[in-house]
């Protein structure tokens, strides 16, 4: 089963996260937000080889730590591809929805959820029934579609045809706030209710 180590950062209070099976092990980190050093040394504390570095969308709250991470170790940079223009900086693999990456044996799919942004993914584990949604979908309410490659359309697109379809006992892990299961979504979160109900 994954284990998850969250770091929270900055004004916004971003989550980070990096994910792992063991002590020792490979991890991957997603969404370094602010502080690259805190979680270069979380990983050495856990004793942690990065295996690459995920990004759930291209905001600076999200993204602060990624040069520091990338200079200490060489691994490489996720973004999907509608996405990386914005970025403005080299991104080494460039995501389509479905792909899937490998953490040791438990496959992880992006799933392409735009609306937050243009190329906005969700990482999602059907072996460990959880998703790391960035800003597309908080515990209790979504990610906002006003600011420049937003989309409220996409965004209403991505919560009734792919959020709504995840199971009661899915967790979430989302770019800003608590994690919760859907279940607890689908009582709370008023702004997805308003969209599938």
């Amino acid at each position: 089963m994954m284990k998850i180590k969250r770091l929270i950062g900055g004004n916004l209070e971003s989550n980070g996260y990096i994910i792992f099976h063991e002590k020792g092990g490979a991890c991957y980190i997603i969404d370094p937000g602010y502080q690259g050093e805190k979680f270069l040394e979380t990983v050495k504390d856990l004793d942690l080889s990065i295996k690459g570095i995920l990004l759930t969308h291209h905001h600076y709250d999200h993204v602060g730590g990624v040069e520091k991470i990338k200079a200490e170790t060489g691994c490489p940079l996720y973004l999907h591809r509608a996405d990386c223009d914005e970025y403005k900086r080299p991104v080494e693999v460039m995501l389509e929805h479905g792909d899937t990456i490998m953490l040791d044996q438990e496959e992880i799919k992006v799933i392409h959820t735009p609306g937050h942004t243009m190329g906005s993914v969700c990482y999602y584990s059907e072996e460990s029934k959880l998703a790391f949604t960035g800003d597309t979908i908080f515990n209790v309410d979504l990610g906002r579609t006003d600011l420049s490659d937003g989309s409220p359309a996409e965004m209403e697109n991505t919560i009734r045809n792919i959020i709504d379809k995840w199971s009661n006992d899915i967790h979430i892990y989302p770019g800003h706030g608590d994690s919760c299961n859907m279940k607890y979504v689908r009582k709370y979160n008023q702004e997805f209710l308003d969209i599938v109900e």
